[in-house]
């Protein structure tokens, strides 16, 4: 690691809330929404457009099935915290897919979506899967909370097929959207970021986006999120009146948020810290720390995220530990989720004997810690 690097790993633990506590906190984006369906879709797709399988997320993530979440379980079960909790992996969860068929029936000039819970009748070996969720959340092992209502950006995404892009034309037809793509449409070359837009106007439909997902969270899961997650880091400080007004107390990121900046060559950013609040009295914790096996193969990724946790905790914060769905899916390969879980089981281990006193936490117990009790 560069010096600089290590200067800016200092510095951005400078600011904000600090405790004595050991306290652990694993966030994971992405559930609940649709990526790569199986890998039969994986190689026709790929046949046409190579530059998927350089991609982890289209190689190996998708849906969630029953499996990838018993042996999720398993291994959060497999250790306790000083206070005889068990591990818990904060589940930012997308709470609808669109719906393909009738988007293609409006002529791609509507949009239409499904609630997750639907998505998952309708793929194989999903059965089970809301009602494991619902017993992780008993068990104090999966506490999901609010990253989207879905992970596409609908007014990117409608006006490319409307212009008939050939790769999002030739994905749509097997119910993909997420897909990395050779020109630079907008400021990224993908259409992942749900609340981007490139023109004003589209804002006010962003809050409505908001409103609706929290509802169907809230229908889903039986209580309302107190925290959310942007996709791609990427939101408008416009929202966070809307989140607010809807309860979100808690505003997950990492230390610089990118702000949707119209006729601009890039998004504006701007610094956060744990413990930081907004005009509406919402938190921000940003994570400082990363388990992505996926992502950064044959990296040392217990390693590096072990130094970022001694790190957080030699500078009084907690370690909120960033990563992504794909990291525990199997369904695709198998071998990626048996890999991933033996190395995250490592992990927790490996935190439980260097520090005998830590705790585990979701990240709304942990906001709560920060609001209720500094």
């Amino acid at each position: 690691m560069s010096i600089k690097s290590s200067i800016q790993q200092n510095l951005v633990l400078l600011p904000g809330w600090r405790t004595k506590r050991k306290i652990v906190v694993f966030e994971s984006d992405d559930w609940g929404t649709i990526r790569m369906p199986d890998a039969i879709t994986l190689k026709a797709l790929s046949n046409k457009n190579p530059a998927l399988l350089d991609d982890p997320m289209c190689r190996v993530d998708s849906l969630e099935c029953n499996n990838d979440l018993v042996a999720l379980f398993d291994v959060l079960k497999s250790v306790k915290d000083s206070k005889g909790n068990n591990a818990v992996l904060t589940a930012n969860t997308i709470v609808a897919n669109p719906d393909f068929d009738k988007i293609a029936a409006s002529g791609y000039n509507q949009y239409f979506y499904e609630n997750f819970t639907d998505t998952l009748r309708r793929y194989p070996a999903r059965d089970l899967v809301h009602q494991l969720i619902t017993e992780g959340i008993t068990a104090g092992l999966y506490r999901p909370q609010f990253h989207g209502r879905e992970h596409v950006n609908i007014d990117q995404w409608l006006k490319a097929l409307k212009n008939n892009h050939p790769e999002l034309m030739e994905a749509f037809k097997y119910g993909v959207f997420g897909i990395p793509i050779s020109d630079k449409n907008t400021k990224r070359k993908n259409l992942m970021s749900a609340l981007d837009f490139e023109d004003f106007k589209e804002a006010e439909g962003k809050k409505q986006i908001i409103q609706d997902g929290l509802q169907i969270f809230n229908d889903i899961f039986g209580f309302s999120s107190r925290s959310f997650i942007a996709t791609t880091y990427i939101w408008h400080p416009g929202i966070e009146q809307s989140l607010s007004e809807h309860g979100v107390k808690y505003l997950q990121g990492i230390s610089y948020q990118y702000i949707p900046s119209p006729g601009a060559d890039w998004y504006k950013r701007k610094f956060h810290y744990t413990g930081q609040k907004n005009k509406y009295g919402q938190t921000y914790l940003t994570r400082n720390a990363f388990f992505e096996p996926s992502m950064m193969p044959g990296k040392d990724v217990i390693g590096e995220c072990l130094r970022r946790i001694e790190l957080a905790f030699r500078w009084r914060k907690p370690a909120i530990i960033g990563s992504h769905r794909l990291n525990f899916i199997g369904s695709i390969d198998e071998k990626n989720r048996t890999g991933n879980l033996r190395l995250f089981c490592e992990l927790l281990h490996r935190i439980q004997s260097a520090w005998p006193n830590v705790e585990f936490m979701s990240t709304d117990q942990l906001g709560d810690l920060i609001k209720f009790k500094n």
